[in-house]
């Protein structure tokens, strides 16, 4: 189902996040090294160093031809891809900045990060539009619900919390999870959430009021990213465990274990985050050993 295809070398450093190129014919890399990293995926090969940067990155998010680049610094850049240039800087957060999300629907942005602070932005002209305290600790990740009424956000503090993203008033807080929540992602069809923590616990929400439908012991350590296939029935996770797991998004099965450990090719340390291309054909996997794998699905 999963057949590593190539490994694509160049980064010097810890690699932290992935994104999809607008055209779907890529994707983007950034991490510990100071630069936003082009790849083709029709190539197989580097395309360019996209955007230089002042500290390491954390996260990417690319929405239509804007490419948002989440930093250690706190700052994130709103980099215009067809412009090759930085056209704003958003500067609010005081420490780093883990996780940036847009909501078409709003034409907003959502950051959070190291300082428990959700800051909400106007992609019409970049202004920051409002701002609110979840935690005094890091919010590490963010997800958006399919029809963007409800964002999701994990916290250290092991508790998901849902907003309503009309006026960002709090749902409701799902406590299961014993140590921090790590990864967020709604299922493409709107019936899950799908959290996991470092307790290696994946933990599946059955929408719309969020009862635990499901537990799975998933990795020996901490899970950090949950990725939905776009169009086929399946979810990919990732470990600090060095591994890439396969699950049934409908049985919540597993269908298949990527790792040295069990004698496929793998990365040989922690994996920081995987993406499905936009066409559904790859999956891209990263991660400490300053790795990108690409693997070919076969449904």
């Amino acid at each position: 189902m999963l057949k590593h295809l190539h490994t694509l070398s160049g980064h010097q450093n810890p690699i932290y996040t992935l994104a999809n190129t607008a055209d779907g014919k890529g994707f983007y890399s950034a991490g510990n090294d100071k630069g936003v990293v082009e790849w083709s995926l029709e190539t197989m090969a580097f395309v360019k160093v996209l955007a230089p940067v002042q500290s390491s990155v954390y996260a990417l998010h690319c929405f239509g031809n804007l490419l948002f680049i989440a930093q250690r610094s706190g700052l994130i850049l709103v980099f215009d891809i067809l412009a090759a240039k930085v056209v704003a800087t958003l500067n609010f957060h005081k420490k780093a900045v883990f996780d940036v999300k847009t909501i078409p629907s709003k034409q907003e942005l959502i950051s959070t990060g190291e300082d428990g602070m959700v800051a909400v932005w106007s992609l019409n002209d970049y202004t920051m539009l409002y701002s609110f305290p979840v935690i005094n600790d890091t919010v590490r990740t963010i997800a958006i619900s399919v029809n963007e009424r409800e964002v999701a956000l994990g916290s250290k503090d092991s508790v998901v919390r849902i907003y309503n993203s009309a006026d960002y008033g709090l749902v409701r807080e799902l406590r299961s999870h014993k140590m921090p929540v790590t990864a967020l992602q709604y299922s493409p069809d709107g019936r899950y959430l799908i959290s996991g923590g470092r307790d290696a616990q994946l933990k599946v929400w059955g929408l719309p009021d969020y009862e635990l439908a499901n537990n799975i012991a998933a990795h020996m350590f901490s899970v950090y990213a949950v990725a939905y296939h776009p169009t086929q029935p399946f979810f990919a996770t990732c470990s600090q465990d060095k591994g890439i797991k396969l699950w049934g998004s409908n049985d919540f099965k597993l269908y298949k274990i990527l790792s040295l450990e069990k004698n496929t090719e793998g990365h040989f340390h922690s994996i920081n985050k995987l993406i499905w291309s936009a066409d559904g054909k790859y999956l891209i996997s990263t991660g400490d050993d300053r790795q990108v794998m690409v693997w070919r699905f076969d449904p």
